[in-house]
Order: C-alpha cells, then sequence, then structure tokens
C-alpha cells in the first residue's frame, strides 16, 4: 500500500427529472483502484440523493407520490476533504412547495474510506467509550454563546449520530433549519479543529 494517497476523481451528474424545475446535481466518485468499492461508494451517494427527494416531497405533501405541489427542486453537492484517502462530500436538497412562505433546505453527508469503501459515522471518529457527546456539546455550547445565537430552546447536546462532515483540519458539526435556532439562521456549522 502506498503511503501517498491522490484525491479520487469526482464528476458532476445530473439527474434527469423531464422537469425543467427540478434540477438535481450530484457527485460520482471515478479512478478508485478497486472498482467494488468505487460503485460501492457511487451506490450510496445514489441512495441519499434519492432519501434527501424523497423526504423532501413527503414533508410538504404529505405523500410520497404527490409531487405537483412542489414548484421547484435544486439539488447541489459540496466536496469538503478529498484527500489521504478519504472522501467528506454533502449533499444538499432546497425545495419550495406551491404557495408556501419560503423554500426548505436539507443538508447531508458521507464521509467514507475510498480504499475500503466504508462510511464513517460520527461515532466512529472517536476511541470506544469516549465522551464525545458530552466533549462536543461542551465545544458547541461555547461557540452558540460566543457567536451569540438565539437558540429556539435550550441546547443540551448533540445527537450521537450528528450530521457531520470533515473539512480541512476540522470537524464540522452542522444543525439542519430549525433543529436548534430559527430559519434565519440556515444550516449552523460549528467547526472544531483536530
Amino acid at each position: 500500500m502506498s503511503y501517498i494517497k491522490n484525491p479520487v476523481q469526482v464528476i458532476t451528474r445530473k439527474l434527469d427529472t423531464g422537469n425543467p424545475n427540478f434540477k438535481i446535481s450530484y457527485p460520482v466518485v471515478m479512478g478508485v483502484e478497486n472498482l467494488y468499492v468505487q460503485h460501492k461508494i457511487n451506490d450510496r451517494i445514489m441512495w441519499l440523493v434519492n432519501k434527501l427527494i424523497r423526504d423532501q416531497i413527503g414533508a410538504f405533501s404529505g405523500e410520497v407520490a404527490d409531487v405537483m405541489s412542489i414548484q421547484t427542486m435544486i439539488g447541489w453537492y459540496e466536496i469538503k476533504s478529498n484527500e489521504r484517502g478519504i472522501l467528506s462530500i454533502s449533499l444538499g436538497n432546497y425545495t419550495y412547495p406551491y404557495q408556501a412562505a419560503h423554500g426548505m433546505t436539507v443538508v447531508k453527508s458521507l464521509t467514507c474510506n475510498v480504499e475500503t469503501g466504508e462510511f464513517y459515522e460520527l461515532s466512529d471518529m472517536f476511541k470506544k467509550d469516549s465522551n464525545y457527546v458530552k466533549v462536543l456539546s461542551d465545544i458547541i455550547r461555547k461557540q452558540i454563546k460566543e457567536r451569540d445565537i438565539q437558540l429556539l430552546g435550550e441546547f443540551k447536546e448533540i445527537k450521537p449520530d450528528q450530521d457531520y462532515y470533515i473539512a480541512d483540519k476540522c470537524l464540522v458539526i452542522y444543525f439542519q433549519l430549525y433543529e436548534i435556532a430559527a430559519y434565519v439562521y440556515g444550516i449552523l456549522c460549528f467547526p472544531i479543529s483536530v
């Protein structure tokens, strides 16, 4: 195994929905040495793209099959890290339903090892039996105070499987719209230096 791990190639594909108001872009990983691993990564990406679409349609219409109430849907992705054999990406989906006051954005992330195809949950980033939930929650609580973020309620702690991604030399914990603060704050991100 080489100590030099080049970034994987990521290309953009567009989902052909037949509807000009549904514009979904998503990443496809290429150039992975093990084609089984490459296929596994791309399958997981596509699964998440489809889940975001289904969840957004279902959230506004009450039924997954009811796409008529959706005026606009835009999907995108961002590469957060692509180095040292680790790929961390976030997938976003903005949906605007018919006659709504505003649209909704949902962001979900995937972090994986491009050599093994293993996907990492937040808990996988820490030693077993470490108190990572408390440690991260304390750091986030401090940032909330420093940034003077007005919360919808008291912040107790992150979930053990809280949304996250890796970017540069940071672990970024983030919260969905309305998860801890009002819509105006958007997707709240808390970078934690590693």
